[in-house]
């Protein structure tokens, strides 16, 4: 897993750190990574990206080439260079576990550390948590619109960059995606690898047919596209492929165009009456949760749903209305009070009840059968055992409890 170098930081939080060590503001600070609001017609998040800024933290040091370029900068001198030569992360992180469900002004990490040191990791920490947040969150409306049919990932070359589209592989997975088409994901992840085959292999090769029973007699049990000219002739290729090799030669068949409902229903029909009943269809392009859903109330015969630009760059969510503020200054609540961006001080935990969300100041007690979100997850510089989770683990948990949840604010919360 590639982790970012300390410079992945932002020039303001170098220039006030700077500031303070020299006015001596290294007491300990509170900040909280929350949502505001979320994306029109969602109802919940799922968190997920904390074990990048956790390996992140736990990695923060500057290096002497760092070093030089900071002091190559006009605003910087050497006492402060030298400051960030013994940099290391020496605080605490709650947060939520990955894979939980969560909900708007609910701490997604809460960094307890000294002034400085809380401040120079904003930008990774946001980086590192909200993206993949949203492509989880995102991904899990998805699954749930499929309503038990497989939803595979297909957004690698979408996502803008290539770390970004591995953390979105990674994010689909944990929502309940079954599989992705990223050979790096697979490797990094253990998460399972699935592919089909493009238009470039039948155009390359010229003829279809013989495009496609060359693709059955290397790859048995293969899925083969079927509309790179025209879908229902493609149909009648593949059939006699699967023919020609088989049961079992052909496992699917892909639809990356046209209307989805007429053309799963021809592929069906066609598929039944020729005795390959068992062979799945496959559609794909430009698919979300929308489309799924409408695709299942129309009762179009699809097996498996394909997804990829519209969950790792969704367009109705091009990313979280996340932010990153000091709510505790040394033992002192402290919050913005800007109009339409106002935060809440105070340290927060916060408490799943049967029907609500309940969020209030830290070392609150709440009686009863409340559950606390945040856990412990690195203290004083190192990983807890909180900190380390499978990715089963974490898969598991995200399918629980994916629903809409109101959310109150304790009173005493608000000065």
């Amino acid at each position: 897993m590639t982790t970012p170098s300390a410079l992945f930081v932002d020039l303001y939080e170098l220039t006030m750190a700077q500031l303070y060590y020299e006015r001596g503001m290294t007491g300990e600070a509170v900040f909280e990574l929350t949502v505001r609001k979320l994306p029109k017609n969602w109802d919940y998040l799922i968190a997920a990206g904390l074990e990048r800024a956790l390996n992140f933290l736990e990695a923060l040091q500057f290096t002497e080439d760092d070093l030089d370029f900071i002091h190559s900068l006009p605003q910087f001198d050497r006492s402060f260079i030298d400051r960030l030569r013994d940099l290391r992360f020496s605080g605490d992180v709650w947060a939520p576990p990955e894979g939980t469900v969560v909900y708007p002004d609910e701490p997604l990490v809460q960094v307890i550390a000294p002034l400085p040191e809380a401040q120079i990791v904003e930008t990774a920490i946001i980086n590192q948590v909200a993206y993949p947040t949203l492509v989880a969150s995102k991904a899990a409306r998805a699954v749930d619109a499929a309503a038990g049919r497989p939803v595979i990932e297909f957004g690698g070359r979408r996502a803008h960059g290539s770390e970004a589209a591995i953390e979105a592989s990674r994010a689909t997975w944990i929502a309940g995606f079954e599989a992705t088409s990223s050979v790096e994901a697979g490797h990094r992840y253990g998460i399972p690898t699935t592919g089909t085959m493009a238009h470039s292999f039948v155009l390359a090769e010229g003829d279809e047919a013989t495009a496609f029973d060359a693709f059955v007699t290397r790859y048995p049990a293969t899925t083969l596209l079927v509309d790179t000219f025209d879908t229902r002739d493609g149909l009648i290729n593949a059939i006699r492929t699967a023919k020609q090799h088989g049961d079992g030669s052909l496992a699917a068949i892909r639809i990356d165009s046209g209307d989805f409902r007429d053309e799963a229903w021809q592929a069906r029909i066609m598929l039944d009456s020729a005795g390959l009943s068992d062979v799945r269809i496959v559609a794909s392009g430009g698919l979300d949760e929308h489309q799924i859903a409408e695709l299942i109330a129309s009762n179009a015969p699809i097996d498996v749903y394909a997804c990829g630009t519209n969950i790792v760059a969704p367009p109705d969510a091009a990313t979280l209305d996340s932010a990153y503020k000091m709510v505790e200054y040394e033992g002192r609540p402290v919050a913005k009070r800007s109009p339409g961006k106002p935060s809440i001080g105070h340290r927060k935990q916060v408490w799943r009840l049967a029907d609500h969300d309940l969020i209030t100041k830290f070392d609150r007690p709440v009686p009863g059968e409340a559950e606390p979100l945040l856990r412990h997850v690195i203290r004083a510089g190192a990983r807890t055992s909180d900190g380390r989770e499978s990715l089963p683990q974490i898969r598991a948990r995200a399918a629980v409890g994916r629903i809409s949840r109101r959310v109150e604010l304790d009173p005493s919360l608000i000065d």
